[in-house]
């Protein structure tokens, strides 16, 4: 999904589930608009949209969500990554 504005609480849920929203300024907005059926590249790790004659346009995206997507999980996934540290963390705790 591509928008000049997306809700806080649309967009957290959306990349919750996997989807990207991309907010682009005003004039890349009113383009697309007016060029139904443009191909547009997305680079997630660039934070980039292509178009094919070679322009670029940068979009935010929140730096723990675009991990996320480019690895394929989700919060839960990244925390099931996160196993051996959380398991020194616990044992460090409970050494007297």
């Amino acid at each position: 999904m591509i928008s000049t504005e997306i809700a806080d609480i649309f967009r957290n849920n959306s990349l919750k589930n996997g989807l990207l929203p991309v907010v682009v300024d005003e004039a890349t907005h009113r383009w697309l608009l007016e060029h139904p059926g443009t191909e547009v590249e997305i680079d997630l790790p660039a934070c980039t949209l292509r178009f094919g004659d070679g322009r670029e346009v940068k979009f935010p995206v929140d730096a723990f969500a675009r991990y996320c997507l480019i690895n394929g999980i989700d919060e839960l996934g990244f925390l099931l990554t996160q196993g051996p540290a959380i398991e020194r963390y616990e044992q460090s705790r409970s050494a007297p």
